[in-house]
């Protein structure tokens, strides 16, 4: 059965993973995820750019109808991508809207804590849509933070992001997500916040935890400190779409098992 929000406070620990397709997001449900995010990260993963930021609302929309369909029982957040949330309100409420109608997301996720992000989590809340906050490494800004790195390791950059914290969920966030901090300054977070936080690269004293579909299966060779590698669908991939090509070339493929017959008066008939 799908959590509700009260359900999201507990002691168990909260298992999310992204999702950016009918098939994953069907594998997530059946493992038994507590929440799949459809995250703007699909840009890299998914649609081969370089970082988040030329993810679009509509991408978002395409991309979470069907991760709905394919997880009709999970609770499902939807990233609201980059420009959508820091113009004005109206602009933030009418894109939020549109993803929850349009998808069927249980929530949204914003990220950073400028006044301009706690105003539009103020507003979201106050008007019936969940929203999950993101503070940390926030990769829609990441180049102002000066890349993917560790943040909040000096004791300014460490203050900063406990105030982000407690910001967020002053403004009504339901939960954070806390990425690529230190481990102890995560703990510090989770024990000064009502609401659960989710650790991506934060360490295992968060309520949660969230990694990338694609980082848990191996899909790609690249290792991250930040994630663990369940499996080598990379890998295997590969080698089977090689025996696939070896296949055909060597006429081993397809084979009298994988046609269909016809009749020999029928085909007579043709010649």
């Amino acid at each position: 059965m799908k959590l509700t929000l009260p359900e999201l406070i507990r002691d168990t620990p909260l298992v999310m993973v992204t999702a950016y397709d009918y098939p994953g997001a069907q594998q997530a449900e059946r493992a038994g995820m507590d929440l799949i995010l459809v995250g703007d990260s699909l840009g890299n993963v998914v649609l081969g750019y370089d970082s988040t930021a030329p993810v679009t609302l509509s991408d978002i929309i395409h991309h979470a109808r069907a991760v709905r369909r394919g997880a009709p029982e999970t609770f499902l957040v939807a990233d609201l991508p980059f420009g959508t949330y820091h113009t004005s309100l109206q602009d933030t409420m009418r894109a939020a809207i549109k993803v929850i109608q349009e998808t069927g997301a249980d929530a949204i996720k914003v990220e950073g804590a400028s006044p301009e992000v706690l105003e539009a989590i103020t507003v979201l809340s106050r008007n019936g849509i969940p929203v999950m906050g993101h503070v940390g490494l926030t990769p829609q800004t990441e180049v102002s933070l000066g890349g993917r790195k560790v943040q909040g390791r000096d004791e300014i950059g460490a203050q900063k992001i406990v105030q982000a914290a407690l910001a967020v969920e002053a403004a009504g966030a339901f939960a954070v997500v806390l990425e690529v901090i230190p481990a102890r300054l995560a703990r510090l977070i989770t024990e000064k916040l009502g609401i659960p936080t989710i650790g991506i690269g934060a360490g295992p004293y968060c309520k949660g935890q969230v990694l990338v579909y694609h980082d848990v299966l191996g899909v790609y060779d690249n290792e991250k400190k930040i994630a663990k590698r369940y499996a080598e669908l990379g890998q295997l991939a590969t080698e089977a779409l090689k025996q696939y090509a070896a296949d055909v070339r060597e006429k081993n493929f397809p084979t009298k098992e994988n046609s269909f017959i016809i009749k020999d008066e029928v085909l007579d008939h043709l010649y």
